[in-house]
């Protein structure tokens, strides 16, 4: 991703740095930025003072979350982050509500008419009526954790117990379709492109391949549009009998975004020169190469005590 936007400031002819934040030294994105810098956890009352100081500081021009959790927290915190002169590429507080919430999302499907799953919560189930298999996922859960294939009322009962908050709906086979939806900061839908999952690990791809159904990408754009979007995001669907069926919305890039943009759809060039005034060609919608194949494998960085000591803390 990094290497991404740094590409794109070459194209442009841009000058800038790319800044990048984590709570751990060891982070090896943080390689590969400029200005690299360690802060507080998110979930703390130090995380938004010190991301604020680093945004004035760097003179921070634009701000992208990669992480689910953090989500919510930005969005309650823009006006303390964009006094910086950043802008948030991150949806309204309401839209982050529905994204965070898988019942709040299914709902949301549901009223503009997008396919999605049957849908209960534990207390709306009706033993009787339910056809095996079924899948649990957590309410509010990220990066596929506590998700689970329900074969059989044994196993029901179990997982509705050990999947924290859970939501139950019925079981897609698949294959899965990731769906990196490419707003600018204004909700303008600049692009998407569909990867079919082919491997996935920790809940993020490991190989994928690039395809297209024009039916897919117009209920991704409804979907953006009727949020609405700002910045990219991501949207999950699964196929059954020929067609999608929504699940998931993420208000971030997605993992796998590297072999969109490799596709052809160049978001980083694109909203760099929304962002600096340039003008940029967005390619039609679709028109992106079908057939391309990621596959990833892990690399290395080998550090010193002196190098992880030059990372700047939040408190610089």
């Amino acid at each position: 991703m990094l290497r991404a936007f740094r590409r794109a400031y070459q194209s442009l002819r841009l000058s800038g740095n790319i800044v990048a934040v984590d709570i751990d030294p060891l982070a090896p994105a943080l390689r590969v930025a400029d200005r690299p810098y360690l802060v507080p956890r998110f979930s703390t009352a130090e995380y938004i003072p010190a991301l604020a100081h680093i945004c004035e500081r760097e003179r921070v021009n634009l701000l992208f979350p990669l992480i689910d959790p953090e989500i919510p927290i930005l969005a309650r915190h823009r006006e303390i982050l964009e006094a910086t002169g950043a802008r948030l590429a991150v949806c309204s507080t309401e839209a982050i509500e529905t994204i965070t919430d898988k019942w709040r999302t299914a709902h949301f499907f549901r009223e503009k008419q997008i396919p999605a799953p049957q849908s209960w919560l534990p207390e709306h189930l009706d033993s009787q009526k339910l056809t095996y298999p079924l899948f649990i996922k957590p309410r509010f859960g990220s990066a596929a954790q506590h998700t689970f294939k329900v074969t059989n009322a044994q196993e029901l009962e179990f997982f509705s117990q050990y999947v924290p908050d859970p939501i139950i709906q019925e079981h897609l086979p698949g294959p899965e379709i990731t769906n990196d939806v490419i707003c600018d900061l204004q909700g303008e839908v600049l692009g998407v492109v569909s990867r079919r999952r082919i491997e996935v690990r920790w809940g993020e791809v490991a190989k994928g391949v690039t395809v297209y159904d024009p039916a897919i990408t117009a209920a991704c754009v409804k979907i953006a549009r009727a949020l609405p979007a700002t910045g990219p995001i991501t949207v999950q669907c699964m196929m059954k009998d020929g067609a999608p069926y929504f699940t998931e919305i993420n208000a971030r890039y997605g993992g796998g975004v590297p072999l969109g943009i490799a596709a052809g759809v160049d978001s980083p060039r694109w909203l760099l020169a929304r962002a600096a005034g340039l003008p940029v060609e967005i390619p039609p919608l679709g028109a992106y190469r079908q057939g391309l194949y990621l596959t990833r494998f892990d690399d290395a960085f080998h550090l010193t005590e002196d190098d992880l000591a030059k990372i700047p803390g939040h408190s610089l």
